[in-house]
């Protein structure tokens, strides 16, 4: 019975998100900024209580890394070159599940860099405790442009009609996408000009592709 009842709200769980990611994505594309501020605030509820009307940031980042895949390989028709690849460290990605775990670890860099950017543009002691939120925050702008950027180098890749043009529309835009929300959101959060705010951005997502850069490469021969 107690498998049973574990079962039932496993289930129950994983069918929840059939309503709340739709809903996640489109308030997180509409209203970023909200949705940021929203998973600062759930922080600070209980933790039976967060997150309860919408998917939770990582979730929400790891789901739509998900679709991400399932579109990559609708779109492109293959088995991804590093499961096919086992040389060097490409022999750890051996099936999807590794690759999704991958993908994961590669986009996370981005809300990590960015909330570390924005403790230090603070002034204020880097701890564990201090990062969560930003983190958190940063995962719910992240999981849209992963999302989108995903998208568009997936059709890119196809044999689709115009799909060098609208792949390079859909990245082009995602990257605008993201630019502007990080900028809006320093602006906002740290209380700067949006100059400086663009800059902040800037410099952060410099650092996120430096560091998924530097992973991607230790996975390419």
């Amino acid at each position: 019975m107690k498998w049973l009842n574990s079962f039932g709200d496993l289930l129950y769980e994983v069918m929840s998100w059939l309503i709340f990611y739709p809903i996640t994505l489109w308030r997180a594309i509409v209203s970023p900024l909200q949705m940021m501020e929203y998973a600062n605030s759930e922080l600070r509820d209980t933790e039976d209580e967060q997150f309860t009307d919408t998917l939770n940031p990582p979730l929400f980042l790891l789901l739509s890394l998900l679709v991400t895949q399932a579109l990559d390989e609708a779109f492109t028709g293959g088995v991804n070159p590093l499961i096919k690849d086992q040389r060097g460290l490409a022999a750890f990605i051996t099936d999807d599940t590794t690759l999704l775990a991958l993908r994961l670890v590669f986009f996370s860099m981005f809300p990590l860099m960015m909330a570390t950017r924005s403790l230090r543009a603070k002034g204020v002691k880097l701890t564990r405790g201090r990062l969560k939120s930003p983190f958190y925050a940063q995962c719910y702008a992240t999981a849209p442009f992963a999302l989108i950027l995903g998208m568009g180098v997936s059709i890119g890749q196809s044999h689709m009609p115009a799909a060098s043009v609208v792949g390079t529309a859909l990245s082009i835009g995602a990257l605008l996408f993201y630019l502007i929300t990080q900028t809006r959101w320093f602006a906002r959060h740290l209380r700067q000009h949006p100059y400086r705010a663009f800059f902040n951005s800037l410099r952060g997502m410099a650092e996120g592709t430096i560091a998924a850069l530097i992973l991607g490469l230790l996975f390419v021969h």
